[in-house]
């Protein structure tokens, strides 16, 4: 059972009437706690506040979270810690009231293991048939209506039969237009070869899609270290054309793709260089 502060008190329930429960009215982040201390602090905090700027839910203070967040985590080691912020309570009805005060939920878990073959090896990804909506408002944040990789995640499940080389570790969802977005719990980049040489391209998310925390920092020490980068449009065929492929997100770091449907890739120098990098970054 993970350990929980809902407005700073010891809880385990919220009120059935918070619009959280009732419309998904909120935003969350999942961060890695190391040492019993939050990592990228400051990048998730920033982007919940864009979350909440966006959804005109009143942002907590970040010194208050932050201290609740040492509370909470202060002692345990590593973890997985996830912030919600929800409008809080309301009466019935989509339209917001004009007063309210935000709920806050920390959860604190046990630290996630992947198995090393992921790393090592790569990972087998297949295509889901659940599409992402359009919604430029919406895209970027993580909001709390997950329902699309609810639904995409469903599509399959780890068989005990299969040997852990052949499961599906992930899949990659596509919107209406038949672009390649994201993962259900992940975001993806491809590097291809051009005239010049190698190019990173990771998806285009105006329109719907999350920007992921790792995502970020791999564009940025991408760029630190000379590579090109393309947040671009990019479909199945782009990715089959691809020399290597690689997921990310903020606990797993990075997955490079073994094998996409029936399609076998290596796990190439890029996605080992930026996967050193990625670990050298400080908070």
């Amino acid at each position: 059972m993970p350990a929980i502060l809902i407005n700073g008190r010891p809880a385990e329930y919220i009120s059935v009437l918070d619009r959280g429960f009732q419309y998904g009215d909120g935003l969350f982040e999942t961060l890695r706690i190391s040492a019993g201390k939050p990592r990228r602090w400051a990048q998730h905090m920033a982007r919940m506040t864009v979350g909440c700027q966006t959804l005109r839910i009143a942002m907590p203070e970040s010194t208050l979270l932050l201290s609740e967040v040492m509370r909470l985590c202060s002692g345990e080691g590593d973890g997985v810690l996830k912030i919600t912020i929800t409008r809080g309570t309301g009466e019935r009805g989509y339209a917001p009231p004009a007063q309210t005060a935000s709920t806050r939920v920390l959860s604190l878990s046990s630290a996630v293991v992947f198995p090393a073959a992921y790393y090592r090896d790569g990972v087998s990804v297949r295509v889901c048939d659940t599409r992402l909506a359009d919604n430029p408002i919406l895209a970027g944040i993580k909001h709390l209506n997950r329902l699309e990789q609810v639904l995409a995640r469903a599509e399959w499940q780890e068989g005990e039969e299969e040997r852990e080389s052949t499961q599906v570790a992930e899949g990659l969802m596509l919107d209406n237009n038949n672009n390649v977005i994201e993962g259900t719990m992940s975001n993806l980049f491809c590097v291809q070869e051009s005239g010049s040489g190698s190019v990173l391209k990771t998806p285009l998310l105006t329109h719907c899609g999350v920007k992921g925390i790792t995502r970020e920092n791999i564009i940025n020490v991408a760029e630190a270290a000379g590579i090109p980068v393309q947040e671009t449009t990019l479909e199945l065929a782009d990715l089959y054309r691809s020399q290597e492929l690689f997921l990310c997100n903020t606990l797993m770091g990075i997955w490079p793709v073994r094998q996409l449907e029936e399609q076998h890739f290596d796990v190439g120098p890029m996605t080992g260089q930026l996967s050193q990098a990625l670990e050298s970054l400080h908070d």
